[in-house]
């Protein structure tokens, strides 16, 4: 099972996520696709070996999410805010916990998911923290106070990575139980595309969180502490790709009925062969990590976007149809331009839509 993405078993969950139906509502979860995914040993795939786990690379990681992608969007979002919540726990110089946590997550005994926009990016235009952490010195551990703004699959997981900042500055991520008291999961949001994320907020009112529960802190941007480097980076530029790449796929069914239609095809798949050939360098790190992580970014962006726009056109009205896999591959594409999208990346790709002159890459 263990033998490598070029390996059949690979080849067929692949197959078998195309194949079963794309839960839509926020009242739904993608079932079939992770039980499929558990029979192909994916809760293993990251997870280090002294773990138990299989210890791939975080290049092979970024090839799973692409390929997983242009599949089931639905079932690989949710997998990396697992494997992001795996990531922070491996990192943690709390070695007990790091131990028995990543055991049990590899085994699938224990579902985990991150809520830590509120650390980086969302929210951080306000006056007060998101999250509030307070010290309780005579019971070794903090409280937290506040909102979690986005948290993907809190509905179906038991631990929750998060933090907050205290009242001078620093960060804390704990891994915190989600039957913890004080915490409240609100129901998940219905989104303009992958509802069955079951995104939604997490509110926190005095809970308390021990010092054996802390991954990470106090200290200062503690998304930036011990982050584990490789190629995390590059994995929302993985997942826009693989979009795309199945936008393509899906469109290659219609032009073989239309082959006129294949002059529009060709240079989208050559753009995304050539996006391929660049996340690759720049997962072995044969290029500047950081200004090809955005570069990349940028350009996979528009890539999905204008896949999904030009699909739909080829479609005509059936695509514009509520269920149309062109309509939703559409609504799915905007997905990335709110998605753990930095503001020069955003600004870049504001400028490309609204000016309609081409970036330069």
């Amino acid at each position: 099972m263990n033998a490598g993405l070029d390996s059949p078993w690979f080849d067929s969950l692949l197959t078998d996520l195309r194949a079963l139906p794309v839960p839509e509502r926020a009242d739904q979860w993608p079932e079939l696709q992770f039980e499929r995914l558990a029979a192909a040993d994916g809760w293993r795939w990251n997870i280090p070996v002294d773990c138990g786990g299989l210890g791939w690379s975080p290049a092979e990681m970024l090839q799973v999410y692409r390929r997983m992608a242009a599949a089931s969007l639905v079932t690989t979002f949710i997998l990396t805010q697992r494997n992001a919540a795996c990531q922070r726990i491996e990192t943690s110089e709390n070695r007990l916990l790091r131990w028995r946590l990543l055991e049990e997550l590899c085994e699938g005994r224990q579902f985990a998911t991150v809520g830590i926009s509120h650390l980086t990016t969302s929210r951080q235009h306000l006056n007060t923290p998101a999250v509030l952490a307070t010290r309780l010195p005579d019971t070794g551990g903090f409280q937290l106070d506040g909102n979690v703004p986005w948290a993907t699959g809190a509905t179906r997981s038991q631990i929750l990575v998060t933090g907050g900042t205290t009242g001078d500055g620093l960060q804390i991520l704990a891994a915190v139980p989600v039957d913890r008291a004080g915490v409240t999961v609100q129901p998940p949001v219905e989104l303009m595309g992958l509802s069955a994320s079951q995104t939604g907020s997490v509110s926190l009112k005095s809970v308390f969180v021990s010092d054996d529960e802390i991954l990470h802190g106090p200290v200062a941007k503690v998304m930036s502490y011990r982050s584990g480097g490789g190629a995390g980076s590059l994995g929302t530029s993985a997942l826009a790709l693989g979009a795309a790449e199945g936008t393509l796929n899906q469109m290659q069914d219609e032009v073989r009925r239309r082959p006129e239609l294949q002059q529009y095809l060709a240079p989208l798949q050559a753009e995304a062969a050539e996006l391929a050939l660049r996340l690759e360098r720049a997962a072995a790190g044969q290029s500047d990590a950081a200004s090809e992580a955005e570069s990349l970014r940028r350009a996979a962006n528009l890539l999905v976007i204008r896949s999904a726009q030009v699909w739909l056109a080829t479609t005509k009205g059936a695509g514009y149809v509520a269920g149309h896999p062109a309509e939703r591959a559409v609504r799915e594409s905007m997905f990335f331009l709110v998605w753990s999208c930095p503001q020069p990346v955003l600004e870049a790709n504001l400028r490309e839509l609204s000016c309609g002159r081409p970036e330069v890459f």
